[in-house]
């Protein structure tokens, strides 16, 4: 098995466990805060859908999908082009309105440019470094296995909130 084989193996498991915690709900379940300071599932699903735009498509030197396919105008959130979640206050989470079929479509097309970038991938990328702002500067390697871990916390995160929902 190729290195490669098994990041595809995990961003797909990321997909899974993205549409299981979306599937179903109306835009107000996704939307639900469980208090005031919490995250809400359509936050957590937008944000992990762009840290793993926005790092993917800088660790292989293209365009993001969220400002390439025009999501950004889909979504209509008002956010700078960059935005990603990171450091986001109650109010922004609380802006964060969407409908399943918009983050599970926003989503899709994230994972399928992913897993384009992923299937050209040979052992040696793995070492090239993407980020030399760090100490020891990240490779390719590293910065794919951050954003399944990262991917996979928020989609748990996401399905927490779902169970909590549904227990109301």
């Amino acid at each position: 098995m190729r290195s490669s084989d098994l990041l595809l193996d995990a961003f797909d498991r990321v997909r899974e466990s993205v549409h299981a915690a979306v599937r179903g709900l109306t835009e107000d379940d996704l939307t639900a805060r469980v208090d005031p300071d919490a995250n809400s599932i359509a936050w957590l699903v937008w944000h992990l859908t762009r840290i793993q735009d926005d790092h993917v498509a800088g660790a292989f030197g293209t365009a993001q999908v969220w400002t390439e396919d025009d999501w950004i105008s889909a979504f209509g959130l008002g956010f700078p082009p960059g935005a990603t979640g990171y450091g986001h206050s109650r109010a922004q989470v609380a802006a964060v309105r969407a409908p399943a079929d918009l983050l599970l479509g926003y989503y899709d097309a994230v994972h399928a440019r992913t897993l384009e970038h992923l299937e050209t991938l040979t052992e040696a990328d793995l070492d090239r470094v993407v980020d030399e702002a760090w100490d020891p500067p990240v490779t390719l390697g590293v910065r794919l296995v951050s954003v399944i871990t990262d991917d996979n916390q928020h989609a748990g995160q996401a399905a927490y909130v779902r169970g909590m929902l549904e227990r109301r």
